[in-house]
């Protein structure tokens, strides 16, 4: 036996989903990992995890579970979450709670559970206002004043996926498109450098290759350029004291967060602290923790 009252954190991704059980600090004492299998569909994701989850959770006691998610986690149904097929229809909930009956189930957005664990227990603690931007196989950004959560009318705020990138783009969302997310996010960094280099290649692979092959670097360039306009604007319009980088993409971080800090220098008249995540890749599985605990 681990110990008992642990809480179980789950993290469906996008790629991936991550299991955790922690105590009360943040620690974590046991995780695992599952590739999504996206294409699978949403039903093969779920019963894989909580399976997975259960097995996890055999030997302890669990006094609580946070469950995080792409997109708007409703009762009934997930907003804004289309790279599983079958996903936004899915009553998560009542899932894991059937799973894990007379256990407190808590669910939210992933990267607002993220930014919520690393500012109780990572690098933006104190940092008012503070934001969260995860750049994974989606982009999204969390905001933090006064250490709660601008959550938005809908759930919605920091959902930068969706931003436009040019003056044409005047459908986006109503055209069932994320435009910003599809440009750089990693998904879309991995098609269109395997469109580009003629053979399967992953965003991370992309990164590792702009060290020495030109079209990689050009494609990289390119993405980075694009993507720091978009957190510069965010910092202009939010003033926050810090911005922590997290998700897949931090693997790169120094390709990505030295392009992030020069168009903030440049462009912003009060820039802020740009600093990785301190959780890097488990920022997210300790978020829905911290949802657990809530908020803690």
């Amino acid at each position: 036996m681990i110990s008992d009252d642990l809480i179980l954190g789950i993290d469906f991704g996008g790629t991936k989903v991550a299991l955790g059980l922690a105590d009360r600090t943040g620690t974590l004492r046991a995780t695992r990992r599952l590739d999504t299998d996206a294409q699978a569909g949403a039903e093969q994701v779920v019963t894989r995890a909580l399976t997975a989850a259960a097995e996890l959770a055999a030997d302890v006691r669990v006094g609580a579970v946070g469950v995080v998610s792409p997109g708007i986690v409703l009762p009934d149904r997930i907003l804004l979450a289309p790279n599983v097929p079958g996903w936004e229809e899915l009553h998560l909930a009542e899932l894991v709670s059937a799973s894990f009956p007379e256990v407190p189930v808590t669910v939210g957005t992933d990267a607002k559970a993220a930014a919520l664990a690393e500012w109780t227990w990572g690098t933006l603690t104190g940092a008012d206002p503070a934001v969260f931007l995860s750049l994974g196989t989606g982009i999204a950004a969390a905001v933090l004043v006064g250490g709660r959560l601008l959550t938005g009318a809908n759930g919605a705020a920091g959902e930068i996926g969706y931003n436009l990138r040019f003056p044409q783009d005047t459908d986006g969302f109503a055209g069932g498109a994320a435009p910003l997310e599809e440009a750089v996010g990693g998904r879309g960094l991995g098609d269109r450098a395997t469109a580009l280099l003629g053979h399967p290649v992953t965003a991370g692979e992309l990164f590792a290759l702009a060290r020495e092959d030109a079209e990689a670097k050009e494609l990289v360039t390119a993405a980075l350029d694009e993507l720091s306009m978009h957190v510069a604007n965010l910092a202009i319009a939010f003033d926050p004291s810090r911005i922590a980088v997290g998700g897949g993409l931090v693997r790169s971080a120094d390709i990505l967060l030295p392009a992030l800090r020069e168009r903030l220098a440049a462009a912003v008249p009060f820039p802020p602290d740009l600093v990785p995540a301190r959780f890097d890749q488990d920022a997210a599985l300790l978020g829905a923790v911290a949802l657990a605990l809530g908020g803690e």
